[in-house]
C-alpha cells in the first residue's frame, strides 16, 4: 500500500498559494525578507499547520523550526525542510516548497494511519537567503554547530537591525538548544531556480551536491574630483577600478571554463554624481564552482587583479570575506534512491549539481543528505515570476514522500 501512496497536489498547491500571501507584492511575487514582519507572519501560518497535523514543535535558540512527528521507535529524526524567508522580489516557490512538501507529506501519512519506525520531522531554517543578514543558510550553520549561536546572534542586518534583537521582537527566539542535531537523514525538495531540467525535458532532478561558493566585498578608495578639469593621467577614479574588476570576474569565468561562475551583483558609488570623479566603490564579486581546486585558483587570480589595478590607478582595495563554503557532494546512496524513485514512477530523471547554496549543504556536515528539484519555468528564480507546474510538484512531492517512507523505515 505504501509503494501507491501519493500527496495530494492540490493541497500542497492551496498551502504555497496561502503562504504566498504573507509578504505579497505586486505582480504575485514575495517579499518575506528573514525576521520581518513578513516572515513572523509566515512562520505563525506555518507553525500552525504543523500544530494542526499534529506536530510536536520546538524553535532553537536562532529561530530555526521544528515540528516531529513521532515514529513507532525513537531516535533520531528523518527529516524534510528548507527555508520560508525570501528575497525581497521572491517567488512562491524557492525554499518553500520543501517546507509545504514536507507538510504534505505528513498530512498523506496522517490520513493514511501509517507510523513509521522513525520519527519524522519538518523543518525551516532561519535566513537561508542571506539577503538580509550574512552569511546566507546562517540558521542551518547554527543548527549543526558550525557558528556559533552568540556570534549569530550579533549579525547586523542590511538595515542596522541585529539578528538577536528582531528575533526577539518577532517572538521567535527559541529555547531548544542549537549545535547537537540528532538527524538521521536530510532531504530537500527545492525548484531548481535554473532552466535546464525545463530545457531538457527532465521532470526530476537527482543532484548530486552543491557548489562551492565565494563571496567577496571590495571596498575602493580613490580621489573625488572634477570630470571636467582632471586629466585621465592624473585620476584615482574608484569607479574605473571598480568596472575593471567587474569585468575582469567575467573574463576569468570564461577562462576557467566549465561550472566556473563569476557575478557582480552589487555596486555603489560615491558620490554617485554624472560630473564627478568617483572617491569610493562599494561592490560584491560572488564566485561558485564545484570544483574546490578551481574556486580557489578563481579567488586567487580576482584578488591579485585587483591588487594590480589598485596599483596602476592608484587607489586603495580592500576586501572581506562574506560567505566561503567549499562544495558538497550529497550521500551517494540517497542520490541514487532518488533517481531509481523517479524511474520507478516514470519521470524523465536526470543527475546534475545545485548552483544556489541551500541548508541541505549544512546538514550534510551532520548526516546523509540530499535533494530533490523540480523545473523552473525558464529557469527563473528569486523573481515575482518564478513558476513550476503544479504538475511537477506534485512529482517532486511524490519522490520526497516514497523516499522518507523509506528511510524511516
Amino acid at each position: 500500500m505504501q509503494n501507491n501512496l501519493r500527496i495530494n497536489g492540490e493541497r500542497l498547491s492551496w498551502r504555497l498559494a496561502e503562504l504566498a500571501t504573507k509578504g505579497a507584492i505586486e505582480g504575485g511575487g514575495v517579499a518575506r525578507l528573514a525576521l520581518s514582519d513578513a516572515d513572523r507572519q509566515g512562520r505563525d501560518l506555518v507553525v500552525s499547520w504543523m500544530k494542526e497535523l499534529g506536530l510536536a514543535v520546538t524553535i532553537d535558540g536562532v529561530g530555526n523550526v521544528v515540528g516531529v512527528r513521532a515514529g513507532r521507535e525513537d531516535g533520531p529524526l528523518v527529516m524534510a525542510g528548507s527555508h520560508i524567508d525570501t528575497v525581497a522580489t521572491g517567488g512562491r516557490y524557492d525554499g518553500n516548497l520543501g517546507v509545504m512538501a514536507g507538510l504534505e507529506v505528513i498530512a498523506t501519512l496522517n490520513e493514511a494511519g501509517i507510523v513509521t519506525r522513525r520519527p519524522l520531522a519538518v523543518a525551516f531554517f532561519t535566513n537561508e537567503e542571506g539577503s538580509r543578514f550574512q552569511p546566507d543558510m546562517l540558521g542551518s550553520l547554527v543548527y549543526v554547530g558550525d557558528l556559533p549561536l552568540t556570534q549569530a546572534l550579533a549579525t547586523p542586518a542590511i538595515d542596522g537591525a541585529r539578528l538577536g534583537d528582531e528575533l526577539t521582537r518577532i517572538g521567535y527566539a527559541g529555547p531548544a538548544p542549537v549545535g547537537k542535531p540528532g538527524v538521521h537523514s536530510y532531504v530537500e525538495l527545492h525548484v531548481e531556480q535554473g532552466p535546464v531540467l525545463e530545457a531538457e525535458g527532465f521532470t526530476i532532478g537527482a543532484v548530486e551536491g552543491v557548489q562551492g561558493i565565494s563571496w567577496t566585498e571590495f571596498t575602493i578608495s580613490g580621489q573625488s574630483n572634477h570630470a571636467g578639469t582632471t586629466p585621465m593621467r592624473l585620476r584615482h577614479d574608484a569607479g574605473y577600478a571598480a568596472a575593471e574588476i567587474a569585468t575582469f570576474a567575467r573574463r576569468l569565468a570564461r577562462e576557467i571554463g566549465g561550472n566556473q561562475v563569476a557575478t557582480v551583483g552589487a555596486l555603489t558609488l560615491s558620490p554617485n554624481l554624472v560630473n564627478v570623479v568617483a572617491d569610493r566603490a562599494l561592490m560584491t564579486v560572488d564566485l561558485r564552482n564545484t570544483d574546490e581546486a578551481r574556486l580557489q585558483e578563481a579567488e586567487k587570480r580576482l584578488f591579485a587583479f585587483a591588487d594590480e589595478i589598485a596599483a596602476s590607478e592608484g587607489v586603495e582595495i580592500t576586501r572581506r570575506t562574506l560567505a566561503r563554503f567549499e562544495p558538497v557532494a550529497f550521500s551517494a546512496p540517497l542520490v541514487a534512491r532518488v533517481e531509481a524513485i523517479a524511474r520507478e514512477f516514470d519521470l524523465p530523471v536526470k543527475r546534475l549539481p545545485s548552483g544556489a547554496g541551500h541548508d541541505a549543504q549544512m546538514l550534510a556536515r551532520v548526516c546523509p543528505a540530499c535533494m530533490i528539484f523540480v523545473p523552473s519555468v525558464k529557469g527563473i528564480s528569486h523573481n515575482v515570476k518564478e513558476y513550476t507546474a503544479p504538475d511537477d510538484l506534485t512529482a517532486g512531492a511524490d519522490v520526497l514522500l516514497r523516499l522518507l517512507l523509506e528511510m524511516a523505515e
